[in-house]
């Protein structure tokens, strides 16, 4: 049966206009897969036998994103597609970049030089789908595999073995024989790539439906080059009543246990990424990891600063990481008092954080855990519900209010407001202006001298 793809309307349109002038002009890679998958494409990219030149000439608007490569962005209204005059790519010296680019009028040319099967697929109305290199057969397996030689596509750019991972994780695919042994022969070279673009391979494979295909990463030695700190995990056995898998294995499970969401499948990845430097045997041959979650925080902020992260994700996930074995009393003023430490922001994620943790445990007190878990969270709903204050910009007063009282603007203003803030999380009835700035409460909040 032919395959049809409703390509859209703007990208009909440049097709269409290329065509018209005597060239050749297809949808190509990750959108013709995954409308065949039934999924919605984030982008459009399409391949084509005309020169950039050519493309200019044909469209009024367009941007060079990668004119010495041969693509050209092509605007439609306020939308960019990605135009890319087929091309052989020349030799690899990086691991990344070819030498040079030969433009070529060959569509076979242009698909063979492409990473898998998969995402070698064109289609335009005209012709339908051309499948050169059975990239329909391989969704109908379940299959990732390289186009043509496996070794020659990672040599040509190391990063692509991420890829491979990370497709299998987002499409429950497995990685064909060849491409696998591929990736363990050449997992080194991987040194060789940016952490940047190892960090952007990295979330899309944790935040994928299969995050715990982080184990083939492992398994083929990916792992080993860009997160040496999680072999040590898969290679820890826990030897604990709460636990029934390695430290590794554990994190695997747990990422499952939380939404597709960065910061929390981050902060799953990392939370007993210290209990290998923590481990201590009993004389019973229990394991134990005192400390490890500070440990865990600090490898965390070392590995995610490695990969260049955003300062507001390593703060986040550092943050549930260092929190993430953290048991506040089950009362009012327990839980306030936590999620002033914490923060409002993340205190719901800190319970996904521990419910994930727990559900990956063994059985053992697993329903009284998760019980303390959800009374924590029904306390922390009450709090809202009565506004009740637990940082400083929810206090009845701001340091305006103490300088018109007559006390020097500097370092004990901010002492006052954290005193009368303890006070308030202790006796939320007390949050009121005029009882804060009363000279009984404000004298006995005056740092001592």
């Amino acid at each position: 049966m032919a395959i049809k793809i409703l390509l859209p309307e703007k990208v009909n349109k440049i097709i269409h206009t290329i065509q018209a002038a005597g060239f050749e002009a297809y949808a190509v890679g990750g959108c013709v897969r995954d409308s065949i998958l039934g999924r919605e494409p984030d982008d459009w990219d399409i391949t084509t036998s005309a020169k950039p030149k050519d493309i200019k000439k044909l469209f009024k608007r367009t941007i060079d994103t990668g004119i010495e490569h041969g693509t050209v962005t092509v605007m439609q209204d306020k939308e960019g597609f990605e135009v890319t005059t087929y091309r052989i790519d020349g030799e690899y010296e990086d691991s990344r970049h070819p030498k040079e680019v030969t433009f070529t009028s060959n569509l076979r040319e242009d698909l063979r030089r492409r990473d898998f099967t998969i995402n070698a697929m064109a289609y335009n109305d005209e012709v339908g789908l051309v499948d050169i290199f059975e990239g329909i057969s391989d969704i109908e397996k379940k299959v990732i595999r390289c186009v043509g030689d496996a070794k020659e596509r990672f040599t040509e750019d190391a990063l692509r073995m991420m890829r491979a991972v990370r497709f299998s994780a987002q499409l429950g695919y497995s990685i064909e024989e060849n491409t696998q042994k591929a990736i363990k022969e050449l997992a080194p070279t991987l040194q060789k790539i940016s952490a940047e673009r190892i960090q952007v391979e990295l979330v899309k494979l944790v935040t994928s439906k299969n995050p715990d295909y982080l184990r083939i990463a492992y398994e083929t030695g990916i792992t080993k080059v860009i997160f040496p700190e999680f072999d040590l995990c898969m290679n820890t056995e826990q030897n604990n009543p709460h636990h029934i898998y390695t430290v590794g294995e554990h994190t695997l499970q747990s990422m499952k246990y939380v939404e597709k969401e960065k910061v929390l499948r981050l902060a799953m990845l990392f939370h007993d990424m210290g209990k290998p430097k923590t481990m201590t045997t009993d004389e019973k041959g229990i394991n134990h990891f005192h400390g490890h979650n500070e440990i865990s925080s600090e490898i965390t902020k070392e590995v995610l600063r490695r990969l260049r992260f955003d300062n507001d994700t390593l703060h986040k996930v550092e943050r549930l990481v260092f929190y993430h074995d953290y048991r506040p009393g089950l009362t009012d003023k327990g839980i306030r008092r936590f999620v002033s430490k914490i923060g409002k922001e993340l205190f719901p994620m800190y319970l996904c954080v521990q419910r994930a943790d727990v559900l990956a445990q063994s059985d053992y007190k697993k329903a009284d855990k998760l019980q303390n878990i959800e009374k924590a969270g029904e306390i922390f709903e009450g709090i809202l519900e009565r506004e009740e204050c637990f940082c400083l910009k929810d206090l009845a007063i701001t340091g305006k209010d103490l300088i018109e009282q007559g006390i020097k603007p500097g370092k004990e203003i901010g002492e006052i407001l954290s005193s009368l803030l303890d006070m308030v999380i202790e006796n939320p009835e007390l949050n009121k202006k005029e009882i804060l700035l009363s000279k009984e409460i404000l004298s006995n909040s005056l740092p001592k001298k």
